[in-house]
């Protein structure tokens, strides 16, 4: 597909909606970290993990949440960018939970979730692109720096 069939406005929308799910969701989980309104995020911890941390597990997830909203921050501003590191953040949880054995059903959406982010990347790379490639067809130039 070429970058012109990719700058079409139905996949714009799909890279909006795309970029503010992946730059939202990371942002309220984090919160959510906070206040377990959603579940318990400690539960989720694998216990040989648990073991190794020097600070509590309730400690821990608050560094987690803060970390969550700092990747969903840069998804909004930089989704290039911030779609790759919650790629590596889903898939490393996902990693977690399936050492765990516990909860699978979470491990896998969150690979597939993974799997989304990276599209998102790709779509904002694409989408980078298209709109350098449209100023430059009007007259306008980017500088490289």
């Amino acid at each position: 597909m070429t970058t012109a069939a990719l700058s079409t406005p139905r996949v714009h929308q799909v890279y909006t909606l795309m970029r503010f799910t992946y730059g939202l969701v990371p942002i309220v989980a984090g919160l959510d970290k906070f206040t377990n309104l959603f579940t318990d995020w400690e539960k989720y911890l694998n216990p040989s993990i648990a073991q190794m941390l020097p600070f509590s597990p309730h400690t821990f997830m608050l560094i987690v949440g803060v970390i969550e909203m700092v990747a969903g921050l840069i998804v909004l501003a930089r989704p290039a960018i911030g779609a790759y590191i919650v790629m590596a953040w889903l898939a490393l949880i996902a990693l977690t939970l399936l050492m765990n054995k516990g909860y699978l059903d979470v491990a896998v959406r969150d690979l597939v979730m993974s799997i989304g982010a990276y599209s998102l990347a790709q779509l904002a790379r694409t989408e980078g692109g298209s709109k350098a490639h449209q100023a430059t067809s009007s007259g306008v130039q980017f500088s490289k720096g």
